[in-house]
């Protein structure tokens, strides 16, 4: 009996060591796969905040969304003056310290001039923290598009953040007034008043999504403000 449950012990353990060791394999795969698939995802929503569309004809598929990303789209780190640091990389910022450095994604096509900016949007919602992208145009201050890609808010109601009927009324809108000074996008109950000398910067909001909206409001002013410095030299052709 002694000898029966030593054997028993024995083949546990080296059943228990086998498959922990797999396991590990497997754990370790699986991440280097998720780390892949996340950072496709967020060069997708660059490249769709900058405008870069998917046809039905050909969707996107991982290949594509590297080779459109690596051909078109120029990344540098930028300062809280709004200036370009040189011999850094996006890579190289360490999002868990107080840094003011920040990311710019630019769409440059080859041969042709810059066409747009994309800057990383993110903040509380009403249940989630939301992550996206805003793009301006060339000219610093026209919104050109802003697409999310992780967010946790209320399927029908806040979660309509990413849909495209919202995300396509901020195109066109501006982040300032006619004197240049910085205004921000704001979301508003209901629809906008086109009437309003205020419409240039207002966007419909979205029914029943009062606290998401408010959200969106706070951090993409937050996130506009602290890229305002570089957006600016751009509106007034400064060296960056």
């Amino acid at each position: 009996m002694q000898q029966s449950n030593s054997y028993t012990l024995i083949f546990t353990g080296i059943v228990t060591v086998i498959l922990g060791f797999l396991l590990s394999i497997a754990a370790t795969s699986l991440k280097e796969q998720q780390e892949l698939n996340v950072a496709i995802d967020i060069k997708r929503n660059i490249l769709r905040s900058l405008d870069f569309q998917e046809s039905q004809d050909e969707l996107w598929t991982t290949e594509i969304i590297q080779t459109l990303f690596d051909s078109n789209i120029v990344s540098f780190v930028i300062d809280e003056t709004g200036k370009i640091v040189d011999g850094m990389n996006v890579e190289d910022i360490d999002t868990k310290s107080n840094s003011m450095l920040a990311p710019v994604y630019c769409k440059k096509r080859e041969g042709k001039e810059i066409e747009g900016y994309a800057i990383p949007i993110s903040g509380k919602g009403l249940w989630s923290t939301l992550y996206g992208y805003f793009a301006l145009e060339a000219d610093g201050m026209t919104v050109k598009g802003i697409k999310f890609y992780k967010h946790g808010e209320t399927p029908g109601l806040g979660g309509e953040v990413d849909k495209e009927w919202f995300t396509q009324n901020f195109i066109g809108k501006r982040i300032v007034d006619e004197e240049g000074n910085f205004v921000g996008i704001q979301v508003v109950r209901g629809k906008v008043d086109e009437s309003s000398k205020n419409a240039y910067h207002q966007v419909d909001g979205i029914s029943g999504a009062t606290m998401t909206s408010k959200g969106l409001n706070n951090f993409l002013m937050n996130d506009l403000q602290k890229y305002e410095p570089f957006f600016k030299r751009i509106r007034t052709n400064a060296s960056i």
